[in-house]
């Protein structure tokens, strides 16, 4: 399993009057769980738009367990579930420590498909595929 976890700490401006992270900036901690996973395999979204491919959300969805509050350090971790030859399925889990032990606060699930310069859906590139490991592509 290809996997990463980014550490965030909740701004106030992510959170509505009670200090509770509004339900939609968990998708903005997904966006940075995604992109510190293909960092840490080597992946830049800066060089992949330079070389003139977009990798664009196509789906996305999450469901709540638990709220985050202004100023908790949550962990946010995300992973590999599917590779497809345009199409990389990713799954997410964010959690923070209450009293020592994780408490898992949302799960989410994007779809990325890979687009070129034009906008037209394109084979992800072979050294994407590498990096993320071509197991469960189809």
């Amino acid at each position: 399993m290809i996997r990463s976890e980014a550490v965030v700490r909740v701004r106030y401006g992510e959170t509505d009057a009670r200090g509770v992270v509004y339900h939609a900036n968990f998708f903005r901690y997904f966006e940075v769980g995604r992109v510190e996973l293909l960092r840490s395999r080597g992946i830049s979204y800066r060089q992949l738009e330079a070389s003139g491919i977009r990798l664009a959300v196509v789906e996305a969805r999450a469901s709540y367990d638990a709220p985050a509050r202004f100023d908790a350090l949550i962990t946010v971790g995300c992973e590999v579930g599917r590779l497809r030859a345009a199409r990389i399925d990713l799954r997410y889990d964010v959690t923070a420590r209450t009293d020592g032990e994780p408490r898992r606060l949302a799960l989410g699930e994007t779809v990325l498909a890979c687009l070129g310069s034009d906008g037209v859906p394109c084979r992800l590139p072979a050294s994407v595929r590498a990096a993320l490991g071509e197991e469960g592509s189809a």
